[in-house]
């Protein structure tokens, strides 16, 4: 049976047999309604179900996704379908004539390449192809990415693009911030797989509400000079927004940034003045790192009042002397475990505060205004710790 794109000017994609004759992993996703199977579906942080094709002829690759709960493949041979069906439980799809199709032998992708401006600009959603389109952008990315988004915005079909590598896969899934419904990873190394799935679960991460609890101050004095570390993100904050940062991984303070207006410095909604090089900041993954460890490029987690977070790219750290004020809290007055952080002795450094229903409350308390009994916010958690990850073991901190 001959299956035809209508697109004009847009070559459709039909693969070389020796270079299909593969499979495509289909990871924890959702196709649109045209595919009668069922898969797995996961929801990024942006809230729409993200798609992922894995392109690939090794067996490792296929087995580590598997082995987290990717099983739908796509073939250009039946008799692979049949090989692979036979080594594992999979929901297999097979490829031919330039479209992906189900066992009814129902249409469910058209592959196209796109490779020049004009090609681009025919890629429309009223054009005539299935629910599903995979796009081949060929040297492209980001650019291309960001006008499918743009053209798509709206439309019932999912479009995917050929991707060779995590990092790419997250340019076409954060493009214009929504990004494409899915990618096609072309890879054959097992760590593409592993990083990609990383990547999803950090951004599953970020619709998981934080656990906050309200403490109590127990004491607030001046401790003497220090380095402390000022995190400037790639990202604005708003208030009540901060960096969880405590000397003791069991608890971390919630640092308000310097978003706020003041009498004393214009407001800077990228900054938070985190506290000294030594102290554990929250970071993806359920991790901590030390502030000192920061620079360019990293992630951190950004945290409200609520428990919401979202993850932020670190764009540049200072790390100055300054006067320092150690603070102290407990959850009540018999609560025997203290936590306990420096900051700097700034007006413009403050701890976020509990949200309290109808009352017209500061989102922070200025640390040169802290005294004993206010509250403020803390993160709770395991406080051993190896190379930022939670262990179980005995450790005193103090």
């Amino acid at each position: 049976m001959a299956h035809s794109a209508s697109w004009v000017g847009i070559r459709r994609f039909t693969p070389p047999t020796d270079k299909w004759n593969i499979c495509r992993l289909v990871s924890a996703m959702e196709v649109k309604a045209t595919q009668k199977s069922s898969v797995a579906s996961t929801t990024t942080s942006y809230g729409k179900s993200k798609t992922v094709w894995v392109w690939t002829e090794s067996k490792q690759v296929m087995t580590a996704a598997v082995e987290r709960g990717w099983n739908t493949f796509v073939f250009r041979s039946q008799k692979l379908a049949d090989d692979w069906s036979s080594m594992a439980l999979i929901h297999p799809l097979l490829i031919q004539e330039g479209g992906i199709f189900d066992s009814d032998n129902t249409r469910v992708a058209t592959i196209l390449e796109v490779s020049n401006p004009k090609e681009l600009e025919q890629l429309q959603p009223e054009n005539g192809v299935a629910e599903n389109v995979v796009v081949d952008l060929l040297d492209w990315q980001v650019i291309p990415a960001e006008n499918i988004v743009a053209a798509f915005q709206g439309s019932q079909k999912t479009v995917f693009a050929v991707s060779k590598s995590p990092v790419e896969a997250q340019v076409f899934f954060e493009a214009l911030e929504h990004g494409l419904g899915g990618v096609v990873l072309k890879v054959e190394d097992v760590k593409a797989v592993l990083d990609l799935k990383d990547y999803f679960d950090r951004r599953d991460e970020m619709g998981n509400i934080l656990s906050l609890t309200k403490a109590i101050v127990t004491g607030v004095q001046v401790a003497g000079m220090g380095d402390r570390v000022c995190v400037d993100l790639c990202s604005l904050m708003r208030p009540g927004e901060g960096l969880l940062v405590g000397s003791f991984a069991r608890g971390l303070f919630l640092v308000h940034s310097e978003c706020l207006e003041s009498n004393y410095i214009a407001s800077r909604p990228f900054r938070v003045n985190a506290g000294p090089v030594h102290a554990y900041v929250a970071v993806p993954g359920g991790k901590t790192c030390y502030l000192s460890e920061l620079k360019a490029g990293k992630e951190v987690i950004l945290v409200d009042q609520k428990g919401h977070q979202r993850t932020a790219i670190v764009g540049r750290v200072k790390i100055e002397t300054r006067p320092l004020i150690l603070v102290e809290a407990k959850r009540n007055a018999d609560d025997q475990t203290l936590y306990g952080m420096l900051v700097q002795n700034a007006e413009t450094v403050a701890l976020v505060c509990p949200q309290k229903e109808n009352e017209v409350q500061k989102t922070a308390i200025p640390v040169t205004s802290l005294k004993v009994g206010d509250e403020i916010m803390l993160r709770l958690q395991g406080g051993a710790r190896h190379t930022g990850i939670e262990i179980q073991e005995f450790i005193v901190e103090k």
